[in-house]
């Protein structure tokens, strides 16, 4: 991990450039505390990235905000599924509304990414994504809330997703250095996680006090805290001038990636992980087990504190190189504690397995985002974001599904310990299929080319 040189790093400089004569002894309390100190940095967070980039702060302080907000949301829209369903193959089924415009939008939002401002991008998104929430609201008020709305307002979010995504993703590089990816990567995911711990629980409180018109009104106000702060961030104009946005830039992103058995191998683990052991749509059903509304609150938000404990301790992330086999690790450590989460027989067991969860899939994803922002060119940054996109959402959009329909064929419990078992089941066979992604090495890459093979 990148840290400011000490007295004796600098006097050894100094020493071997023969400057210095031999210095003396170094005494062991102060060995033993420069020992403690390293410890530390190894076993905490690095935050150096936010205390020497602006503009990263602000996008972080903006982008927790409005994702806290989204995660009341997260909860909400689904509870009203189900409360005007009764189904859970019903809240399962949000997700192929949520599919397509997900695949179409992200492919977009890719190529608008790498040919627009980056920043602008994410303005326009978070305006449109305020009116959906309002539209939600709005909803809610009517004294017979329509489905149908739900479906629609999930299919525009996808969307707007997918068009949003790919600018934040290519954002970032251009914020921090290259040596600063892997802590970037982990702060970025503390912000992901805070929004996933605090706003289920608040979701579910918020439903449950002051029902959904004020708990979708809660993120309607969070995205003005986010264009304010993205106002206050520089113009991020694209890396190549009067890039166009057609399907040959398309197809050039797609090309690149298919080219590379090492992003595949990310992409194509985080899928198979996701449809198999991603059980969020059987939340609802399965909180009914142990208490309701509340607890589902609660379900949702314990993968987000297993996320937080593993970032806030991945100090020693930074000396990890041999990434493809990081990434396949946690990968089916997510899978076995999901298969542990369905055998639980009490809620604290849940919680426990779901909290597990998190943290496995969390070092999973710092490590996939490092391999992306180390080795994808600036100018084609968005392109890859937009099929990062689609990997990481269409495998828990899909997943929602196979669950929801599990269920109805072996019950809930029965839909979480299988889907657990062939997640782990199914990155093996990844890691065997994709001998280099499972050796990638980052200590053995370059820098990517600043332009495209």
């Amino acid at each position: 991990m990148p840290h400011d040189p000490t007295p004796e790093d600098r006097a050894a400089a100094e020493r071997e450039a023969g400057r210095l004569s031999p210095a003396p002894p170094v005494p062991a309390m102060a060995t033993q505390s420069g020992g403690v100190r390293g410890l530390l940095r190894t076993a905490t967070i690095d935050l150096t990235p936010l205390r020497r980039h602006r503009d990263f702060r602000l996008l972080m302080t903006g982008q927790t905000v409005t994702f806290l907000g989204s995660m009341v949301t997260y909860v909400a829209l689904p509870y009203q599924a189900y409360e005007l369903s009764g189904s859970s193959l019903v809240v399962g089924l949000l997700g192929v509304a949520e599919l397509l415009p997900l695949l179409i939008a992200a492919f977009l939002g890719g190529a608008l990414a790498d040919a627009r401002d980056r920043r602008r991008m994410l303005q326009l998104t978070e305006l449109s994504f305020a009116v959906a929430s309002l539209v939600l609201l709005g909803n809610s008020l009517l004294p017979k809330p329509q489905l149908w709305v739900l479906f629609a307002v999930s299919a525009v979010m996808a969307a707007l997703d997918g068009l949003q995504r790919p600018s934040l993703e290519a954002l970032i590089p251009r914020l921090v250095d290259r040596e600063e990816m892997t802590a970037a990567a982990a702060i970025s995911t503390v912000r992901f996680t805070v929004g996933m711990i605090v706003g289920p629980a608040l979701g579910g409180v918020l439903i449950a006090v002051v029902g959904l018109p004020a708990t979708y009104g809660v993120d309607l106000i969070s995205f003005l805290v986010s264009l304010a702060t993205l106002r206050l961030m520089r113009a991020a104009p694209p890396p190549v001038e009067n890039a166009e946005v057609s399907l040959r830039s398309i197809r050039e992103g797609i090309g690149y990636a298919v080219s590379s058995q090492v992003l595949m191998g990310t992409y194509v683990v985080d899928i198979v992980a996701m449809f198999f052991g991603m059980p969020m749509a059987l939340f609802p059903a399965f909180a009914k087990e142990f208490g309701g509304a509340g607890v589902l609150g609660l379900m949702y938000a314990a993968p987000a504190v297993g996320s937080l404990i593993a970032t806030v301790t991945s100090g020693w992330a930074g000396s990890v190189h041999r990434h493809g086999v990081a990434i396949c690790l946690a990968a089916a450590g997510w899978g076995a504690a999901i298969v542990l989460t369905g055998l639980a027989p009490g809620l604290l067991l849940v919680l426990l397995g779901l909290a597990a969860a998190g943290g496995a899939d969390t070092i999973s994803g710092i490590f996939r985002s490092t391999v992306w922002n180390q080795t994808i060119p600036d100018e084609l940054r968005g392109r890859l974001a937009g099929i990062e996109q689609v990997s990481y959402s269409t495998g828990p959009l899909l997943g929602n599904v196979e669950s929801g329909l599990a269920a109805a064929l072996i019950g809930v419990r029965g839909a979480i310990i299988s889907g657990g078992a062939l997640c782990v089941v199914g990155v093996a066979v990844v890691g065997i299929g994709l001998p280099v992604f499972w050796r990638y090495d980052a200590d053995d890459e370059p820098a990517p080319d600043p332009s495209p093979a």
